[in-house]
């Protein structure tokens, strides 16, 4: 049987910065969001939709992913510019994030569909453990009630540039588990359902709530 979690650039793709901000420039880092970067990124060509999240506690409070329809979006012409060529806006809030985590995802699906009011990020240390997750997903999905959806997502080394605030000697490219969920509650019971099964530690776990949902279709509507 073929192994549900991919490596190639062919797949489907997440942008991932999971970050945390001063708390004296939150406001203005949250009208950046809002009102300028996600709309921009959600807009080039080859990205689907831009998600935002956010935690009650924890070091990195806040979680946004972008799905594009290949990883190879990210080597195209037009996101390097954008990459390359950020607003006054942005590199003001890049600058004051801290304990950055920007990674570029390959999306492998594992069971389930739709989008929750919640999620659930396990960090998961290896793709061998990602394995084990996709050997039992499908049992997760109906045991635990209000879980939507699961997916594994494995970086791309090449890609995933790292941002300022990101301690490069300390930085570990591990792949994450997203459990969308109906509720905050139900993507804290499934982290401790998973945490527990795989013998992982209990802090590489952590649970947001969706501030935004922004689909690329609707920006040319």
């Amino acid at each position: 049987m073929a192994s549900p979690i991919r490596q190639d650039r062919a797949a489907q793709g997440e942008l991932f910065i999971w970050t945390d901000i001063d708390p004296a420039y939150e406001e203005d880092f949250n009208q950046w969001y809002d009102r300028e970067h996600m709309e921009e990124r959600a807009a080039i060509p080859g990205f689907k939709w831009a998600r935002r999240y956010k935690a009650r506690q924890g070091d990195r409070r806040y979680l946004a992913v972008y799905r594009t329809e290949t990883v190879n979006v990210f080597t195209s012409d037009i996101y390097r510019q954008a990459f390359e060529q950020q607003t006054p806006w942005s590199i003001t809030n890049f600058g004051r994030m801290r304990n950055t985590n920007r990674r570029v995802m390959v999306v492998s699906p594992l069971a389930g569909a739709g989008t929750g009011a919640a999620v659930a990020l396990i960090a998961l240390g290896s793709v061998e453990t990602a394995e084990r997750i996709a050997q039992i997903a499908e049992r997760v999905l109906d045991e635990v009630d209000g879980v939507l959806a699961l997916r594994v997502l494995t970086p791309e080394p090449e890609l995933s540039t790292p941002l300022p605030s990101e301690n490069t000697e300390a930085r570990v490219l591990e792949p994450f588990l997203i459990i969308d969920t109906t509720t905050e509650p139900a993507a804290a019971a499934v982290s401790r359902l998973i945490v527990e099964e795989l013998g992982l530690n209990g802090s590489s776990a952590a649970t947001f709530s969706l501030l935004w949902d922004l689909r690329s279709a609707d920006l040319s509507a």
